[in-house]
């Protein structure tokens, strides 16, 4: 309870004994509802590559699909910053928050960070081709980049609850049937290392105390073992309508009691 709130009910008892007046006292005046922290828009922040974006999808991205969501379960406004860019690298994103000042300021400002990042760290290259442990040079970064950025989120925003979530992917290269279409290897190489980003993206979560959103079971079941494609745009690596839709509904599963 508030103290002015209280302070007012006082001054009133007093007054009805005594005959005073209280018209002209600050404490007896009720805040206007613009001025309390609960009436307030949700501030969302998106952070990370194409995926928050909207690439290759001519729809509403899942950030702000997000704050609908929140919004509507939370009865209370909401807002979302879109501040994720294509083709953005773990690397990219911690410059972003270390020196950006518009993004310094957003994310100063808001109540829930979405971060999704990780993808293009390790995106598929001609030289490494299927070999997974071509890749594996990158995933250290991948993790040291991802635990500094939330270590810099987590500073901007010292002092106040912020709902901080890690996204993870359905497939860090192409997924569903375009995946399919490149071969057997492609597959097993594709799944292998969405694995291994997406356990340096829960592992982060666990150790920073952030929320995890397992995109994959939300695009493929809880035992991934569905085809993801209708969730998919034509390029096979970006989300259409549906799979923003789907995002959105993971992520407010996962944080929206958390920001009651």
């Amino acid at each position: 309870m508030r103290l002015g709130g209280t302070a007012a009910v006082v001054i009133s008892l007093a007054c009805l004994a005594s005959g005073c007046s209280t018209s002209s006292s600050t404490a007896s005046r009720p805040q206007s509802p613009a001025s309390t922290p609960a009436s307030r828009p949700w501030s969302i922040v998106a952070l990370g590559d194409s995926v928050p974006s909207g690439a290759n999808c001519d729809c509403r991205p899942y950030p702000p699909l997000t704050a609908d969501d929140l919004a509507a379960k939370t009865h209370r406004a909401a807002s979302a910053a879109n501040d994720a860019v294509g083709g953005a690298t773990s690397a990219d994103v911690l410059a972003q928050v270390r020196s950006d000042a518009t993004i310094i300021g957003h994310v100063r400002a808001a109540d829930a960070i979405e971060i999704e990042i990780g993808a293009n760290d390790v995106s598929h290259s001609k030289s490494c081709g299927t070999a997974v442990d071509c890749y594996s040079p990158r995933l250290p970064p991948l993790e040291k980049n991802l635990a500094a950025i939330v270590a810099r989120v987590r500073e901007l925003t010292s002092g106040r609850k912020v709902v901080v979530s890690l996204l993870d992917y359905w497939s860090v290269w192409l997924g569903g049937k375009y995946a399919a279409a490149k071969g057997p290897a492609y597959v097993s190489a594709a799944e292998e290392m969405t694995d291994r980003v997406n356990t340096i993206v829960k592992e982060t979560a666990a150790r920073t105390h952030s929320h995890y959103v397992d995109l994959r079971a939300a695009f493929k079941g809880p035992d991934y073992a569905y085809d993801e494609t209708h969730y998919l745009s034509n390029d096979g690596d970006h989300p259409n309508a549906a799979g923003h839709a789907q995002i959105a509904k993971a992520v407010e599963t996962e944080v929206g009691d958390a920001l009651r």
